[in-house]
Order: C-alpha cells, then structure tokens, then sequence
C-alpha cells in the first residue's frame, strides 16, 4: 500500500488511523506476466487491482482485436477501482511489464468508505483525476501531432512515476515496446518510430533499452503544450 498513500499524501494528508485502515485491507497479492491481461475485457469484477510493481495499460477494442490505450498506469495507480461502483467493465488493462497486483475486495473498500469520509473523497479523487488523464489524452489523439503527443505522454508518466519515487533526475524506465508505444499514440509501429527519432534528431530525450532521460524538460513541455494540472499533484484538503 505504500506506493498508494505516497501518492495520496501528495494530494491530502492523511490521519495515521487512516494509513492504517488501508494498510490493513484484505487483500491478494498476484503476479501478472508481460503480455498478459491485469483485468480481463469487459469483464465482470468483485475486486479492484491496486498495482504494486509494472507498468499496465488500460484499452478498449474492436472486434477485429485492434486496440487503443486510454491510460497507462504505475504503480500506486488502481487500476481499476471505478469497478468497484461499475461492476462490468467496458474495457481491459494489460500488462505492458511483469507486474504485481494487489486484488482488493469490493466489500472491503466498501466497509472503508463507510467508515472513513476522508477516504471515499480520496478515492473519489482518484476516479475524478483518471477521467481528466482521458480527456488530456482524447484531445492529445485527435488534435496533437506525432511528436507533441509523444511528448505530452513522456512528461505525464515522468511526473506520474516521480510522485511514487520511480523517476528522479530526468530519468525513468518505460518498458514499452515500439508496437506497445503505436497502439498507446494511435500511430503504427513505423509511424511510433519516426515520431521517437524526432524527438531524438531535436535533442529532447534519448530513450535506450526501455530507458528514458529528458534532455530538456522546459522545451518537451513546451512542444507537449503540457499543464500537469490535471494530474493534481499539489496538496490541497478535500
């Protein structure tokens, strides 16, 4: 749960009866291997995937198995938790790398909100910040070109993995193959790769063995046109 209530005490601060009652939810921890599905497709679901380790991706599909990313989650991240109220999901989440899962029952996040207001706020918000991450990316997919949208996506994740202590210095590991990359851009994999050695040919990143540094975080930003305000990271009591 640490990674979780790092990343909510950087919005709120939390009571130590309410670390506690997180840290004491019941929960079953699963492995989850590259290439597999964290949350099955329009499943049905009686616990929420709290991510510990990994990165996954939250998509929806057509019928041919075409798919495009609507969100990429990190640990810290649930990536799931609007199942809790949802019940039968319209969409799935892969793991894009080996990842750790802590599957925690409806009927326990249940009890929490009932007992902790604070909290239910809490998660509430979460929800509320995974709605504005979709509409950052609808509007980077239909109105952004390739390497804008590119590198609207490497400051999100940057930020994002830096509250949970997984980025620091410009530097962060996205273990996101080329094809993985195209289908969260929208782009092929031909199209996902000229689109990276852009921002390469104009000195703003490099990005080896799954390994990326912002070379310069003021001028990707610019290009991005990014505002993290979406992601909400400053303290503020709800």
């Amino acid at each position: 749960m640490d990674p979780f209530i790092r990343k909510l005490e950087r919005r709120d601060d939390l009571s130590e009866v309410e670390r506690e009652a997180l840290r004491a939810l019941p929960a079953r921890l699963r492995e989850v291997r590259a290439g597999r599905n964290v949350v099955g497709y329009a499943a049905r679901v009686q616990v929420s995937c709290l991510l510990i380790s990994g990165i996954c991706g939250r998509f929806s599909a057509l019928a041919s198995g075409a798919r495009q990313y609507t969100e990429i989650s990190v640990p810290g991240d649930f990536v799931d938790l609007h199942g809790f109220v949802m019940k039968h999901l319209d969409h799935g989440v892969h793991a894009f790398s080996n990842s750790t899962v802590l599957d925690v029952p409806h009927e326990a996040l249940k009890t929490v909100t009932e007992r902790y207001p604070h909290l239910t706020r809490m998660l509430w918000l979460e929800t509320v910040i995974d709605a504005a991450v979709h509409r950052q990316w609808l509007l980077a997919l239909g109105r952004q070109n390739g390497p804008a949208r590119l590198a609207h996506l490497i400051c999100e994740l940057y930020l994002r993995l830096e509250v949970v202590g997984l980025a620091s210095d410009m530097r962060m590991d996205l273990p996101l193959t080329q094809q993985e990359l195209g289908e969260v851009l929208g782009f092929s994999v031909v199209h996902a790769n000229r689109t990276l050695q852009a921002l390469r040919r104009r000195d703003l990143i490099t990005w080896r063995d799954q390994k990326v540094e912002i070379l310069d975080w003021a001028r990707l930003a610019q290009l991005a046109e990014f505002d993290p305000t979406y992601l909400r990271l400053q303290k503020e009591p709800i």
